[in-house]
């Protein structure tokens, strides 16, 4: 029986194990639906998952919904339109770079989540815990691309995967920080259904909102998701799977150290940049996993 301080652990985990096959799955959309298309489709074909969640925690679990306040929405859409921005701009990442290092730039999220959590939530960082996203940090920086002495071959921090990563980054940081906040404004109630109403709303308005904007713009993406069909629910139900166990262990933990932990999603994207996209990764970047690694371990340690 896992305590309940420590069952954000399990939940992160899962999470990154699922974002790692839903980014997998996304990848392989973008050359036939495009980015803003690989997008709506994280949030389109996961929507019946979250409805079927809801509605199994209020009518099987004989729960209610929490009273809405305008606080509680102002958090939901900071988290649904920072979320959107940061899929777009993690996808166009991995174009313009591997698998692997685009998603390494978007975790530069790690120490943003955890000045925004001071900032906006007002949670206090631990040494040990700062430690640990400070370990992560480091990571994330050796996996980074060197320069190089040839002007065509150099990639830096100013590149467009890094551009694309750190902005990814930067929207992410926002998202969690927001779904934390939306689940601390329901109060008391359970941080299953907590998480399951908070992302039921975000996720319905980013699918009206990014699906009409297609529907309008450009309605052949739209139809061309349709078609892709089976790739796409399989993306769709893992991201949402992936949502579910996440903002579950932000209403359970501090962001910090639910955003530190899912870094270990870095050594997941590692195997399959390695097996699936037959892609090669330095030993710098392994060196770089082993910090992330370690940060994850420290962030556990902190659990009491």
């Amino acid at each position: 029986m896992i305590p309940p301080s420590w069952l954000w652990i399990p939940l992160t985990v899962f999470a990154a194990a699922a974002q790692t096959v839903r980014n997998t799955a996304q990848r392989h959309l973008v050359d036939e639906v495009g980015t803003l298309g690989a997008t709506l489709v994280r949030f389109l074909y996961g929507m019946p998952v979250l409805t079927l969640w809801l509605g199994i925690l209020l009518f099987v679990g004989g729960s209610e919904l929490p009273p809405f306040s305008w606080t509680f929405a102002g958090w939901v859409l900071a988290a649904a339109f920072s979320q959107m921005a940061g899929t777009a701009f993690l996808l166009r990442a991995m174009a313009a770079r591997s698998f692997a290092i685009g998603l390494v730039y978007s975790k530069s999220e790690v120490i943003q989540v955890a000045i925004f959590s001071i900032l906006f939530l007002g949670e206090s960082l631990s040494l040990t815990a700062a430690a640990a996203v400070g370990l992560a940090t480091i990571g994330v920086v050796l996996l980074s691309p060197r320069l190089n002495s040839s002007a065509t071959s150099a990639r830096s921090w100013t590149d467009a995967a890094a551009l694309y990563g750190l902005a990814s980054g930067a929207t992410f940081a926002i998202s969690a920080v927001s779904y934390r906040g939306a689940n601390l404004t329901l109060g008391a109630v359970s941080p299953f259904l907590a998480a399951a109403e908070t992302l039921f709303w975000s996720q319905l308005v980013q699918t009206v909102l990014l699906g009409a904007w297609l529907l309008a713009r450009n309605p052949t993406i739209v139809l061309a998701i349709l078609r892709q069909w089976r790739v796409s629910t399989f993306a769709g139900v893992a991201g949402a799977l992936a949502s579910l166990t996440n903002v579950t262990a932000l209403a359970l933990a501090p962001a910090s150290q639910v955003r530190t932990l899912i870094l270990i999603e870095v050594v997941f994207s590692y195997v399959v940049s390695r097996r699936v996209f037959r892609e090669s990764v330095s030993r710098r970047e392994l060196a770089g996993i082993v910090l992330v690694v370690l940060g994850a371990v420290l962030v556990i340690a902190t659990v009491r």
